[in-house]
């Protein structure tokens, strides 16, 4: 008997042995779904990130969400209930007035007083819903080109809609509207973009899921009413750069999907996006913000390749993307530093089709700003050359820069050199020109831009930042854009050889010493993002760990914001799982904050963009699983870590030491593990 019960346990322990493995197999497989950790409330409220929680597709042209009455600089702010009604598109963190806010829709007539019910609202990605206080409900979703709007009137209701087509973050140039004979409803708005700078132009196409009686208010206003009693409509806005025709047809691809069917391809689409990236460890609000700022990574720029592979050029003619998806809605002038770079980890096969867009917009007409012709909402285009040398050095080596390589030299003709901090971003501009032209054999072009990036380097350097006075920690006035004497003095990362050459390592290891001890580097803006990773070049690394992990996730002091010194240092945390989710005036245009804080998270980062190597610092969790685009699989953990603000002892990839705490990008696509020890 104790033989026979021997047996039947045995077979028991192996049947739940096969039962777990084949558990833990199945969890291995299924999607992480990490997209419920995403707050898209964060940074939505007053001046703390200048975002929105519209809903939206990855590199999508449409982010459909209520607009604020006042408005901040994304249409839509957290502490503000009255409302103006829900357009389709806005840019994330962009600051200045905006862009979008097109194709305004409101259910009560523009003189009543509309408001949020706070108390109904709701938003994941690809999904916003809640309540106007007239008893209106509406819920949000969207595709890459279409934003799908459901209506919900209350019983004994007025059942309308006003719809605003001049509505625009930007001044309105033109627009125009009729009813087809299909009872759609089309036309077009043409807009300014952010700050004022060129235009942008988009063709709509409107359709109803019920029969309504279009009443034109004005050349740029119309009201639809609908049956009596009527409880439910669904409002669908395709958006084209070309044509209403093409608009139309965004429209008629999803003539068989439901609103619910939209809104789960959209949450599956996020889910198998975010799911490349699986943490373990860390607090809910880490994995929230790590999560939330890659949701943000990934809003744009914006796939505006029509269904026949065409696209518009910014010297207005239709051109044909042959082998590549053609992407518009550009803000480069600091996602240069971050988001870019991380993109070309996590989207290669993307980054790639956006670097051949740079290349085309070269071809076509690339001014510093936004031209007379966009495709989409757009800001300003400089440091294209820095993010083409990145992308090309971390293996995006299938993009042909000779097609755009004019225009790229004309453009190193523009460079600004009014200020010492304009000298010191074109400095880097030269310097990543050279390096382009001699990866397309224009050896002269490339010696040329190398001296006249070192000339301009030493020049400004020497004369403007290199002796320390107490002016440097002056900011408002002071002749430089958005940044004091301090800030801009490490803005030049490819040169920092030249730094310690006529300097001294250790007297700049003081320096920038002193910086971080009297609060002089400041998070609410770009210029110097890159500053604590300087640390690792000077021979501190853990000086590096310890400010990048107090950005993070501690409270700081802040002298400044985004123009001028703060009357009173804010102090508090940069990033917060809130509403009020950065600084104030911290803006976190379009994704560059988002970047910067994965990076972190990560435990390495782009200290020169333009070169294949990262900076090490200390991961934020305890392991984290990269599905790499080409099917491999590089895990980042820590051992030995007993406290968050230990130190590295030493890092290791695939075995073999980084003592020098530095790791190529090309080495971690092999795939792996990089292990911190502590």
């Amino acid at each position: 008997m104790e033989r026979i019960s021997a047996k039947r346990n045995w077979a028991a322990e192996a049947l739940r042995g096969l039962l777990t493995v084949a558990f833990l197999l199945i969890a291995a497989a299924s999607p992480a779904q990490n997209a419920k950790y995403v707050n898209l409330f964060i940074g939505t409220s007053g001046d703390n990130g200048q975002v929105a929680p519209g809903a939206a597709l990855p590199f999508g042209m449409v982010c459909v969400c209520p607009d604020s009455d006042p408005r901040t600089h994304a249409g839509y702010d957290y502490a503000v209930t009255k409302t103006s009604g829900i357009s389709v598109n806005r840019l994330s963190g962009v600051g200045c007035s905006g862009g979008g806010g097109n194709l305004r829709v409101r259910p009560a007539d523009p003189s009543v007083e509309l408001h949020l019910d706070k108390a109904m609202e709701k938003a994941v990605p690809g999904y916003y819903s809640a309540a106007f206080t007239n008893g209106v409900k509406f819920d949000l979703t969207a595709t890459r080109t279409v934003a799908v709007e459901r209506y919900a009137f209350p019983r004994g209701g007025e059942a309308a809609l006003w719809i605003d087509f001049a509505s625009t973050f930007e001044d309105v140039a033109t627009c125009a509207y009729r009813q087809t004979d299909d009872g759609r409803i089309e036309g077009y708005v043409q807009a300014k973009n952010v700050c004022g700078h060129g235009r942008y132009k988009l063709y709509f196409s409107m359709s109803l899921s019920e029969p309504f009686r279009l009443s034109g208010l004005s050349d740029s206003e119309a009201r639809l009413d609908f049956e009596s009693g009527l409880r439910n409509v669904e409002l669908r806005v395709g958006l084209s750069a070309l044509s209403e025709e093409l608009a139309r047809a965004e429209c008629q691809r999803l003539a068989e999907k439901s609103f619910a069917d939209i809104r789960r391809e959209a949450r599956d689409e996020w889910d198998e996006l975010l799911d490349m990236a699986r943490v373990e460890g860390g607090t809910e609000d880490d994995r929230t913000l790590f999560y939330t700022s890659l949701y943000r990574v990934c809003l744009s720029p914006a796939d505006v390749t029509s269904a026949e592979g065409t696209h518009l050029g910014t010297d207005g003619k239709v051109y044909k993307a042959d082998g590549f998806r053609y992407y518009s809605n550009w803000s480069l002038w600091d996602t240069f530093r971050t988001k870019f770079p991380l993109l070309t980890l996590i989207e290669p096969e993307r980054m790639s089709d956006m670097a051949a867009s740079l290349v085309r917009l070269y071809m076509t007409g690339k001014q510093d700003w936004s031209t007379p012709f966009e495709s989409t909402p757009t800001v300003r285009t400089e440091h294209a050359v820095v993010l083409l040398l990145d992308a090309y050095r971390k293996g995006i080596t299938n993009v042909d820069f000779r097609p755009g390589y004019a225009g790229m030299k004309a453009e190193m003709e523009r460079l600004p050199m009014n200020s010492p901090d304009q000298k010191m971003e074109s400095a880097y501009d030269l310097w990543a020109m050279s390096q382009i032209a001699g990866i397309v054999g224009e050896e002269e072009d490339a010696e040329l831009y190398r001296q006249r990036s070192s000339a301009l380097f030493e020049e400004t350097w020497k004369k403007e930042f290199m002796t320390v006075t107490p002016a440097f920690e002056v900011m408002r006035g002071n002749g430089l854009y958005q940044g004091t004497r301090w800030q801009y003095r490490w803005a030049a990362p490819q040169y920092v050889d030249r730094m310690i050459e006529w300097v001294g390592k250790d007297t700049l290891l003081a320096q920038l010493t002193y910086f971080f001890d009297h609060n002089l580097y400041n998070q609410g803006n770009e210029p110097d993002i890159h500053v604590p990773y300087l640390f690792n070049r000077f021979g501190a690394p853990e000086k590096t760990q310890d400010i990048v992990r107090r950005l993070m996730t501690d409270t700081m002091t802040h002298r400044y914001g985004g123009n001028a010194e703060f009357p009173t240092p804010y102090v508090g945390k940069a990033f917060k799982n809130a509403p009020e989710g950065y600084s104030p005036e911290m803006d976190e245009d379009d994704g560059t904050m988002s970047a910067w804080y994965v990076f972190g998270a990560l435990g390495f980062y782009p200290l020169l963009v333009g070169d294949e190597h990262y900076e090490l610092s200390s991961p934020l969790f305890d392991k984290i699983t990269l599905s790499l685009a080409n099917g491999r699989r590089l895990t980042v953990r820590v051992s030995g870590r007993k406290g968050a603000a230990d130190p590295v002892k030493s890092v290791r990839f695939n075995g073999s030491p980084l003592p020098d705490r530095r790791v190529s990008h090309l080495e971690l696509l092999k795939g792996g593990e990089l292990l911190f020890e502590y």
